[in-house]
C-alpha cells in the first residue's frame, strides 16, 4: 500500500504587543493626533462658521445641567458650611468662603466633569458613528480635510467654550448661595458679593481660566481621538462614547491635582 505523506503545516501564532508596548504605541498615536491637530488648527483655510456652530452646540447642550448644577451646588454648599463657621461664630465669613470655594476649585471642577459627560461623550459617539457609516473616508474622497473639519472645529470649540462655562457656574452658584443667605442671614444681595468677592484674587481668576482651558481642550481631545479612531462597527461607537467621558474625567481629577500644587506655589 502506498502510503501518503500529509505535509506538516508549521502554525504560526500571533502574539499580541504585551500592555507595556500597547501603552506606548498608544502614547505615540495619542502625541501624533495632538500634533496634527496643532498643524491643522491654526493654518488656513480656517473653518470658522463651523467653530462657531460647535461652540454654540456646546454651550447648549451644557447650559440646563449646568445651570441646575450649579444652583443646587451653592446652596447645599453654603447650607453645609453654615454649621462649621457657626461654632466659631464666623457665620460673616460665609459669603467669602463661597466665593473662595466656587471660583477656585468648584466651578472649573464642576464644569470639567459635567461636560465631559455631555460633550465628550457626543463628540465620541458622533465622530464614531461617522467613521464606523465611512463619513469620514468619504470626505477625504472629495477632496475635504475631515480633520480641520471635524476635529480641529470641536476641540478649539471646548477650549474656548468652557473657560465661558466656568464663570457661568460660577455666577450660578452664587446665586444660589445668595438665596440661601437672604433666607438666613437677610444679607443684602449688594452686601453679599461684595464679601464674596473681596477676597478673589487676580490669580484665583487666571488659575480658574488656565484650569478651564486645560479641561476643555482635554475633553475635546479626548472624545475627537476616541471618536475618529473608533471600529467594530456601533459596539465601536458605543465604546468610543463611553472610554471618551471615563478617560476625559480622569484627566480632569488629575490635571486638577497639578494646577493645583502648581498655583499653590505663587500663594505660599
Amino acid at each position: 500500500m502506498d502510503k501518503t505523506e500529509t505535509p506538516v503545516v508549521s502554525e504560526q501564532v500571533d502574539k499580541k504587543p504585551g500592555i507595556f508596548l500597547r501603552m506606548f504605541i498608544t502614547l505615540a498615536e495619542v502625541y501624533s493626533f495632538i500634533a496634527r491637530f496643532f498643524k491643522e488648527a491654526f493654518l488656513p483655510p480656517f473653518e470658522g462658521k463651523e467653530l462657531l456652530r460647535q461652540c454654540f452646540e456646546i454651550g447648549y447642550r451644557s447650559a440646563l445641567l449646568i445651570s441646575t448644577t450649579g444652583f443646587i451646588t451653592g446652596v447645599v454648599f453654603t447650607k453645609q458650611s453654615r454649621p462649621s463657621l457657626a461654632e466659631f461664630g464666623a457665620t460673616s465669613w460665609l459669603p467669602s468662603l463661597v466665593g473662595i470655594a466656587l471660583l477656585r476649585t468648584l466651578a472649573p471642577l464642576l464644569t470639567g466633569l459635567i461636560a465631559a459627560g455631555k460633550v465628550g461623550s457626543s463628540i465620541g459617539a458622533e465622530l464614531g458613528s461617522m467613521r464606523v457609516t465611512e463619513q469620514i473616508d468619504a470626505m477625504e474622497v472629495s477632496a475635504t480635510n475631515p480633520f480641520k473639519f471635524l476635529v480641529a472645529t470641536r476641540v478649539l470649540a471646548a477650549t474656548i467654550t468652557i473657560p465661558i462655562l466656568t464663570f457661568y457656574t460660577g455666577l450660578i452658584g452664587m446665586l444660589g448661595a445668595l438665596l440661601n443667605v437672604a433666607m438666613f442671614e437677610e444679607t443684602s444681595a449688594k452686601l453679599f458679593f461684595q464679601a464674596s468677592l473681596e477676597q478673589i484674587t487676580f490669580l484665583d481668576i487666571t488659575a480658574s481660566t488656565v484650569k478651564a482651558i486645560l479641561f476643555g481642550f482635554t475633553i475635546g481631545i479626548v472624545g475627537c481621538y476616541k471618536g475618529y479612531n473608533s471600529s467594530k462597527g456601533t459596539e465601536g461607537v458605543g465604546k468610543a462614547a463611553n472610554s471618551a467621558v471615563v478617560v476625559s474625567m480622569f484627566l480632569i481629577f488629575i490635571e486638577e491635582v497639578i494646577s493645583v500644587q502648581f498655583f499653590g506655589l505663587f500663594r505660599s
